[in-house]
């Protein structure tokens, strides 16, 4: 089947912060791959393009398709819109007239054949009203159920990838599978636990000794584990990470390269934690976890749920994270202690008042801190961030100016 595909962010999606103010929820982790490339390699589609909003216009991320707008997509081709909540498990059968896909009793996709017009309507959450066929995959109804669901996933990948050899004086234990990638390298004297899972290293990962990684893990390209104790967590490309890391999901290019736990979290690409920046993911109570999403409070009805830090996000030394906080984009957390359950955007605080971070000044900074990784922020990002900064300027009245 030849057909277009489209990935759109409905209003669930949407509600995805941190990370969905900077991004579509389609570029989000999960497993071994983006919620995009797992749409792409099931369907046996390419994404022409995410619908996630007029504020996302202007997102570009190396391999990624840009967001548009319906009106850039015209009506040529058959075309299939697919929620990006959406974990499919096969590939769409040939369908000759316009159909909602269904998974469970919840719709999540529109085919529309050549010739049809596409429905407006759908990008404001109204599907039209066509006949129904089944589609088999999960949907994910958060981004904490995203991080839940991630070890499982991870072992569900697995089965994609070969089984290797092991370098001289490197420490195996179980059964599972341990796949290197091209360039992979693990040092004389790392532990690979594979008795609940995979250990997967993409192309031109690293695991530095003394390191001890219990799958299932999955190491993205490029990145280096400079050691400590990796558990049941997704790193993406091109990351540093030392320390405890437990059941996290970090998107890329993020820096943890000193000691502290981190658990039960998802991590926003370009993040850099300070040294010993640590979080609970686990009240006194044991009781569910609650996160603000929105402004509201959220039962997650999870026992166990650490933080969520948005794209660009900077802690300080000796940072410490409650359990559920959430941190908004491009804020900056220093000054030790214990931080507020929730920091909205583009925000510094630390030891009194939040204040206000200049937009120019958080541009400056982002472009410094991806040039040191060989990465340009492109002038659609820029512009990106300038309109994610004016949106949320509601979210920081109560903070200091500059």
């Amino acid at each position: 089947m030849t057909a277009r595909l489209f990935l759109f962010d409905d209003d669930v999606a949407r509600r995805w912060q941190p990370f969905t103010l900077t991004r579509p929820a389609g570029e989000i982790l999960f497993g071994t791959e983006s919620l995009r490339a797992r749409a792409e390699r099931v369907l046996r589609l390419k994404c022409e393009g995410h619908l996630a909003g007029n504020l996302l216009a202007g997102f570009e991320e190396p391999g990624a398709p840009p967001c548009l707008t319906p009106d850039m997509i015209g009506d040529a081709g058959d075309r299939l819109f697919l929620s990006s909540r959406l974990v499919p498990a096969v590939a769409v059968p040939p369908l000759g007239s316009p159909t909602v896909l269904v998974a469970g009793s919840e719709p999540v996709a529109a085919w529309v054949p050549a010739g049809t017009r596409t429905p407006r309507a759908l990008f404001a959450g109204a599907w039209p009203r066509w006949p129904r066929a089944p589609l088999d995959g999960t949907v994910l109804g958060s981004v904490w159920e995203l991080m839940a669901a991630n070890p499982d996933r991870i072992r569900g990948d697995g089965d994609r990838f070969p089984d290797h050899p092991l370098p001289a004086h490197v420490h195996r234990l179980g059964s599972g599978r341990v796949a290197l990638g091209p360039g992979a390298r693990i040092d004389p004297g790392a532990v690979l636990d594979t008795t609940h899972g995979p250990v997967i290293l993409a192309n031109g990962a690293r695991l530095r000794a003394p390191c001890r990684v219990t799958g299932p893990v999955y190491v993205g390209p490029g990145s280096t584990v400079l050691g400590g104790a990796i558990t049941s967590s997704s790193i993406g490309p091109a990351c540093k990470v030392r320390g405890e890391v437990e059941s996290t999901i970090i998107l890329g290019y993020a820096n943890k390269a000193h000691d502290g736990f981190l658990g039960h979290s998802v991590v926003g690409r370009w993040v850099n934690l300070g040294a010993m920046t640590s979080n609970s993911d686990l009240k006194h109570t044991y009781g569910s976890v609650r996160v603000e999403v929105g402004g509201e409070r959220v039962d997650t009805g999870l026992t166990k749920v650490g933080c969520f830090l948005g794209d660009h996000v900077r802690t300080g030394i000796g940072t410490l994270l409650d359990t559920g906080t959430v941190i908004g984009a491009g804020s900056a957390i220093f000054g030790g202690g214990m931080t507020p359950g929730h920091v909205p955007p583009f925000c510094w605080t630390g030891g009194g008042a939040p204040a206000e971070y200049d937009i120019e000044r958080f541009v400056e900074t982002a472009t410094r801190v991806m040039a040191r990784r060989e990465v340009e922020l492109t002038e659609g990002m820029r512009r990106l961030y300038r309109a994610a900064f004016s949106e949320t300027s509601p979210h920081r009245s109560a903070c200091r100016r500059p």
